[in-house]
């Protein structure tokens, strides 16, 4: 019985020792990531950082603090700030940072984390203080670079670099955001007046230019067909001149042909119908004298005594 509670203590004994020695070892040797520094302590004093890869302690003797060199983000909570108009705004953002000298960030600073929060919503206040309602809302980028100057020259003592602030979501007073929503839709309103507007003004020149157009062609036309009808007019004319001179050329080329006893009787029947007429004066043609030249010819003529001489 003796020898097995020996054998139990023995066992917890070496048990004890194993995870001595385990922690001995472990404090000993550290494996350091890329993105990671140690900030040695000896004796309560700071001998520099080491990392990464392997680094081997002196136990008992030397400390060490871990830094991560990777960028971080803070979240810094809705903020109420003044502006420089008396408007009174809830504002959050975020705040990206990174170590850039990992012993001045152990040395200097306890805890960066709420220091620069502290820091952050002081630095709002005053910058939100500087400017109106208006540019506060339209200036997103100019306070966002504003806050990091500012957090940078704080944070730089500490080796910490702030190399983002980003403002998420401003919140103006419901009064304010009633009057903005008023704004918008009587921007809306405007903006859809002038597009109708325009679309009028488009259609009436459509139409106007379509009318232009339809008269222009309408003219044209009518142009087209007086000058058709003209030059039609002029074709009928000459094909009627034309007519005319071709009857005269073949009445005149058939009277060349026709002798004198046939012109003696043409003019015999003329002097016929001219004795049935009541007229008491005649004319003749000086041709017909030479017509006569072989003889003489009694016509009676209506006189008053009842006679007609030749």
């Amino acid at each position: 019985m003796d020898a097995i509670f020996s054998l139990i203590v023995l066992g917890f004994l070496a048990l004890v020792v194993l995870f001595v020695v385990l922690g001995v070892f472990g404090s000993i040797i550290r494996i350091v990531r890329d993105y990671e520094r140690l900030v040695i302590f000896r004796l309560g004093r700071c001998i520099g950082e080491k990392g990464p890869g392997l680094v081997i302690l002196l136990p008992f003797i030397d400390t060490a603090v871990k830094v991560d060199l990777r960028e971080q983000f803070m979240e810094v909570p809705q903020q109420t700030a003044i502006t420089k108009d008396n408007a009174p705004i809830s504002v959050d953002f975020l705040i990206y940072w990174k170590v850039v000298d990992p012993q001045r960030s152990v040395l200097q600073v306890g805890n960066f984390a709420a220091a620069s929060q502290g820091i952050a919503t002081t630095t709002l206040r005053a910058v939100i203080g500087d400017i109106t309602l208006d540019d506060v809302l339209a200036q997103r980028e100019r306070i966002n670079t504003v806050l990091r100057t500012k957090l940078d020259e704080v944070t730089e003592r500490w080796g910490v670099k702030v190399t983002a602030v980003e403002i998420r979501e401003i919140i103006p007073p419901r009064d304010v955001q009633e009057a903005m929503n008023r704004q918008l839709s009587a921007e809306r309103t405007r903006r859809a007046l002038i597009i109708e507007a325009d679309g009028k003004r488009e259609s009436a020149i459509a139409i106007a230019q379509g009318e232009k157009q339809a008269a222009i062609l309408k003219a044209e036309g009518l142009k087209q067909s007086t000058i058709l009808e003209a030059e039609g007019q002029k074709m009928a004319q000459a094909l009627r001149a034309e007519g005319f001179r071709t009857a005269l050329e073949e009445i005149y080329a058939a009277a060349k042909g026709v002798d004198t006893n046939t012109m003696t009787l043409q003019y015999l029947d003329a002097l016929k119908a001219l004795g049935a007429s009541p007229s008491t004066k005649y004319i003749f043609p000086l041709e017909f004298t030479s017509l006569l030249k072989g003889g003489s010819l009694s016509i009676s003529a209506g006189a008053p005594d009842g006679e007609k001489k030749a």
